[in-house]
């Protein structure tokens, strides 16, 4: 990101979506390892003959290797994709703009000037409220907010974007997105470009 920034252009933060997301894949690192042990465990020990006679010990090489392929399919395909996810969305506020970047092999992203934006506000559920995080909506005046999804510290996050604001120049009067078109995702509408790229850096 730094090699990216304008003149005079500093980085005040750097973050990502709250990593509650991740609660569910790192249980099942936990629990799935553990439990493919112990059934290749009691595999060995001959446990498939005693409750199905015809399951002979020629059959233990393939059931251990049958329980260890299940076991790294379900990482592989729950797991992953969610740790993946969430190390893809990247929320980095300047002195000049705020920058969401979404993917890690194929990037997207999106940037809104400070000096557009109106009003920045919170929005919470419950668990949001308890783990402090919470969707930043961005109002520049179009017919669309801009939203940061599940941001942590979030009030925190709002302090330093007014701060930033608040320290603008003065010759940095309120920008005109209009040439820009819409955009709609999951969780977020964002009526400013969406660039699409190559490969992110982190």
């Amino acid at each position: 990101m730094r090699k990216q920034l304008l003149p005079g252009e500093q980085v005040i933060v750097v973050t990502r979506q709250q990593p509650r997301m991740l609660f569910g894949p790192v249980l099942a690192v936990i629990l799935v390892p553990a439990i493919a042990g112990f059934a290749c465990a009691w595999i060995v020990k001959g446990g498939p003959g005693k409750l199905l006679p015809v399951i002979s010990g020629d059959w233990t090489q393939g059931l251990v290797a049958g329980c260890l392929a299940i076991a790294g399919i379900v990482l592989l395909v729950y797991s992953l994709p969610r740790f993946i996810r969430w190390r893809g969305v990247q929320y980095v506020l300047t002195s000049r703009r705020i920058v969401a970047r979404f993917g890690m092999l194929r990037r997207r992203d999106w940037q809104l000037p400070l000096a557009s934006v109106r009003g920045v506000g919170i929005k919470q559920s419950m668990i949001q409220r308890v783990l402090r995080s919470g969707n930043i909506s961005l109002d520049t005046g179009h017919s669309g907010d801009a939203i940061l999804a599940d941001v942590p510290e979030a009030g925190l996050f709002r302090s330093f974007v007014l701060e930033a604001m608040a320290e603008l120049p003065a010759s940095a009067g309120p920008v005109d997105d209009g040439q820009f078109g819409g955009f709609d995702g999951p969780g977020w509408a964002v009526p400013w470009g969406v660039r699409e790229g190559g490969r992110d850096e982190h």
